[in-house]
């Protein structure tokens, strides 16, 4: 399901620099460029706060309407973080139209449980947490939901994704999404096969002679 397109309100910045971006952030407010169709790119700044929580739902799409100026339709088309990676500092919106073919990231939401996991010691892990796919913008989806419970074994691959209509990828779909990793049985293995090198290794014969070599060694 897509989400519905919000709107969100830009002011347009003559002055550009990490000093000046540190300001905007401090104030509230989130650095950004729209570029795109041909036409000069243009420097703005976005309410953070509403932005990131946009983002936080899976938006990709704004109708983003700058001070003074018209409305553009935009895609989120990259993000860029500060040095610790956990913070958004600037935004890059690239102009489209809603009937544009774009590739985009969309999350993978999975649900249900594979059959494997029930195992002792399984352990699910998702190679994949997104998913690069192609489509109109009209049609991306907040999310492409993933039902774990038909996982084969124990692997779910990209190819047995069921995506929405309208919505294709590239990516290869041999691609693992899911793996279920039974850890405890490695684990024995393991144990056991170095059990079975110490076992193996035959203790070491203390004879007469070898005594006399030992204390002839020590003088």
């Amino acid at each position: 399901m897509a989400h519905d397109t919000p709107t969100i309100n830009a002011v347009p910045r003559d002055r550009t620099g990490s000093r000046f971006a540190k300001r905007l952030r401090d104030a509230g407010r989130l650095p950004a460029i729209i570029y795109g169709h041909q036409i000069d790119p243009q420097a703005v700044s976005v309410d953070e706060k509403e932005v990131l929580t946009h983002l936080g739902h899976g938006t990709h799409v704004f109708f983003v309407n700058i001070e003074g100026a018209a409305t553009e339709t935009c895609l989120v088309k990259d993000l860029q973080f500060g040095y610790l990676g956990d913070n958004v500092i600037h935004v890059d919106f690239a102009r489209v139209d809603l009937d544009e073919e774009v590739e985009v990231n969309v999350r993978l939401h999975f649900v249900g449980a594979p059959k494997a996991a029930i195992k002792p010691g399984a352990v699910v892990n998702h190679p994949l947490n997104e998913l690069e796919v192609i489509c109109k913008v009209n049609a991306i989806p907040d999310e492409i939901r993933v039902d774990a419970s038909k996982t084969v074994e124990d692997m779910l691959t990209v190819g047995e994704i069921e995506l929405p209509p309208g919505v294709r990828t590239e990516v290869d779909p041999e691609t693992p999404v899911l793996v279920v990793s039974i850890i405890a049985e490695e684990e024995a293995a393991g144990e056991a096969a170095e059990v079975a090198g110490v076992e193996s290794a035959e203790p070491e014969v203390i004879t007469e002679a070898k005594v006399v070599e030992k204390e002839a060694e020590g003088d």
